[in-house]
């Protein structure tokens, strides 16, 4: 069967691996000349496995305007995208952040991560890829002790669902990440996931694209996919700008563009582009610079160690389809790594960088079947797209080759939005 994946972020890179593992000729569409040149160029590096939860979550949309308000904000709101269509997605967030549907999103999100940490396992037996990866563990940094007082609910869910974690006080803390040592006055413990893992996501997409050349996958790169054509049951072939392109079977991985190309066959889905920035840096100082991840509680910023690099990420700003980079918006992240790890990277020579993460209202991916009998999704990851990658491209793959699939979908497809 040929099937064009459309979209060649990690996303779409990785439902191409598992498709062409079955036999398939499969072919990757994208506007960049590249694999993951967008979104997944230069995200926070994290394999989040266990920490891994929904934005949606009880207090939220009280906090976010607390945030909102202050001069290091980790939530923006741009005044031109306060419309009807934006706001409607917000309120449908908004209609998320209750125990109830926080307690169901995060056991589906939790296992959907355990299941993709299992493909990445497997993946590893069968093929050696070169991406910076550090299998250190996450620390999740508290700098409020009521905050890491408050953490105990969701630890009881961790638990129940066999994720290892371990709490640390400070001294704790530096035993793991000891270029924290000059910080220490300013955080008091973490909680640590040790089997998350770090490493550079467009490193890691390149490396399985040519392991998907082995196996036959092409990749037709500069071509914009303007709109798909349909008999009204099947999706006969998609437009691009280079020219038209027919196959039996279509995947869109298209992240936050998913929905511009999907609206006009009558499939309305509410994947948001909610925007996130990142720094990286060379190191300095190695023994003064991160092991792993070190994520910020209170600023919501991630830093994390590559071999020679630190990549700094956080923000979620609401600025539609927007790729500007302020100035201004570098003031979060430079703050959280200069006041943590003062002397670990080389911030005059910081690479700013900015993407668009497709945000469902309740944090979960949309995979598989639609209305049309040969198109299905794998979009809408968020924060996550390279946690779930695996485990997201293994279950589209087998949705489409019509196998029972190993991990329960029921909540994770575009029928909870019908």
């Amino acid at each position: 069967m040929t099937i064009a994946v459309l979209g060649g972020g990690i996303i779409g890179v990785s439902t191409a691996w598992n498709l062409a593992q079955s036999g398939h000729q499969v072919v990757i569409i994208d506007q960049q000349p590249t694999v993951a040149m967008e979104t997944s160029f230069a995200n926070a590096g994290m394999l989040s496995f266990g920490y891994a939860s929904p934005w949606a979550a009880p207090g939220i949309p009280r906090k976010a305007l607390t945030w909102m308000m202050q001069e290091l904000s980790p939530v923006h709101i741009q005044p031109s995208e306060i419309t009807v269509p934006t706001l409607s997605w917000l309120h449908r967030m908004w209609g998320q952040c209750n125990a109830r549907a926080y307690d169901h999103n995060k056991h589906l999100l939790l296992g959907l991560a355990e299941y993709s940490r299992k493909c990445f396992v497997e993946l590893r037996k069968k093929r050696r890829l070169e991406f910076d990866e550090r299998q250190l563990g996450t620390i999740e940094l508290f700098r409020d002790p009521q905050k890491m007082d408050d953490i105990e609910a969701d630890l009881n869910a961790l638990r129940d669902l066999g994720i290892e974690t371990e709490r640390l006080d400070r001294k704790s803390v530096l035993n793991v990440e000891p270029g924290l040592e000059s910080a220490q006055n300013k955080f008091v413990g973490g909680l640590r996931f040790p089997n998350d893992n770090t490493g550079d996501c467009h490193r890691f997409a390149h490396e399985l694209m040519r392991e998907c050349r082995t196996l036959g996958v092409s990749f037709q790169g500069n071509t914009r996919i303007e709109r798909l054509e349909s008999d009204g049951k099947r999706i006969q072939s998609v437009i691009t700008d280079q020219g038209t392109i027919q196959a039996d079977t279509f995947v869109v991985a298209m992240g936050s563009y998913s929905p511009l190309l999907l609206q006009p066959l009558g499939i309305r889905l509410p994947v948001y582009p909610i925007k996130g920035y990142s720094m990286t840096l060379p190191i300095k100082n190695p023994e003064h610079a991160p092991r792993s991840t070190v994520m910020d509680e209170a600023y919501k910023v991630a830093i994390t160690r590559f071999d020679d690099r630190i990549r700094v990420g956080g923000t979620a700003e609401v600025a539609g389809y927007n790729l500007d980079r302020p100035e201004s918006r570098r003031h979060i992240t430079e703050f959280v790594v200069s006041d943590l790890f003062p002397e670990g990277g080389d911030l005059d020579n910081a690479e700013f960088w900015t993407g668009l993460r497709p945000m469902t209202p309740d944090s979960l991916p949309v995979l598989g079947k639609t209305p049309f009998d040969n198109l299905f999704l794998n979009t809408g990851h968020g924060t996550l797209g390279w946690t779930l990658s695996q485990a997201s491209g293994k279950l589209v793959s087998d949705i489409i080759n019509e196998r029972q699939t190993e991990l329960d979908v029921t909540g994770l497809t575009l029928e909870r939005y019908l």
